[in-house]
């Protein structure tokens, strides 16, 4: 069989993909001409696409997972919606006495600590000298009127660092609250 290594943009990937016998045939083609190489031009434009398709799935991932214990608690939100409303670096679910029961590795990645160690505690791991009064006040108050709220607060990484970060805490209810859902993001 042969190949016109002419046409041929990709020649690393082609190979690669060949068996031995067809491999050997190929190599002796290419010994036996000059082929111009090209500069790998489209690898940046591949890679974007491939981290957004990445993020994407992620995303889809985290929101079955919360749909999952939407079924599993029988809440009523429209939790689709929620998550087409809300952007979001972590995802943190916490019952009535604030609790964590699940954190997505967005959590982690954000704070740096790990999916363990935040299970069973309560977010306040995460406040610091730097944390507001105010805000954590604000935050304690709207909890308990189990309202929908979006507040700034200043946290603080495992390894000290302190940042600002926009929490969105929603209620989630089946005939009454059961839960809470936080969206958190970092801002500047």
């Amino acid at each position: 069989m042969k190949y016109d290594l002419n046409k041929m943009m990709c020649l690393d990937v082609f190979l690669s993909d060949l068996t031995k016998e067809v491999q050997h045939t190929v190599d002796s083609q290419i010994q036996n001409r000059k082929i111009r190489s090209m500069p790998l031009l489209s690898w940046d434009l591949y890679m974007e696409g491939y981290s957004h398709q990445l993020a994407v799935a992620i995303k889809r991932l985290e929101r079955d997972k919360v749909l999952g214990f939407a079924q599993k608690f029988n809440w009523k939100n429209d939790l689709n919606f929620a998550f087409s409303e809300n952007d979001y670096e972590a995802l943190i679910i916490m019952d009535l006495n604030q609790n964590i029961i699940w954190v997505n590795e967005g959590f982690s990645t954000m704070t740096g600590y790990s999916k363990k160690f935040a299970m069973n505690k309560t977010p306040k791991f995460l406040q610091g000298k730097e944390t507001l009064e105010d805000s954590k006040s604000r935050i304690r108050k709207k909890i308990l009127l189990q309202v929908p709220f979006k507040e700034l607060i200043i946290n603080h990484k495992k390894n000290g660092m302190a940042y600002t970060c926009e929490v969105k805490i929603i209620p989630l209810i089946s005939d009454r609250t059961t839960h809470f859902i936080a969206f958190e993001k970092e801002v500047i």
